[in-house]
């Protein structure tokens, strides 16, 4: 294991004595268990807590498609963030993936903009 995936194991288990050489035996499918988390618990964390970049470098994309399943993001602590991975997990599976909301209320707040009145008029 080189020195990055063991600083991202021991960044994401800060919370548990889970030591890094249990979590990459789970990660490489050489264990069912690393304390008690299983393949699918872990991703969630991951998932949760790690940055994208940290992900893929621990698990390989044919991997991620696998385990990125409807079930393990509706577990996804945040609505952002489940939104965020059901997107990803369309365009790793080539499905087609909506168009961005132009409507949404997220940009509600460009329709009423604080200077509206001193720069357009009444």
């Amino acid at each position: 294991m080189d020195k990055s995936k063991e600083q991202i194991y021991r960044q994401l288990m800060w919370d548990y004595n889970i030591s890094p050489e249990e979590v990459d035996k789970l990660v490489k499918g050489e264990t069912e268990f690393a304390g008690h988390y299983d393949i699918n618990s872990l991703f969630v964390k991951m998932l949760n807590n790690l940055s994208w970049y940290e992900i893929i470098e621990i698990f390989q994309i044919d991997k991620i498609k696998l385990l990125l399943t409807d079930e393990i993001i509706n577990k996804l602590r945040f609505k952002s963030i489940q939104d965020n991975y059901a997107r990803l997990k369309g365009l790793l599976r080539n499905e087609t993936v909506s168009s961005a909301k132009w409507n949404s209320a997220n940009n509600e707040q460009f329709t009423y903009p604080i200077l509206s009145n001193r720069w357009y008029g009444d």
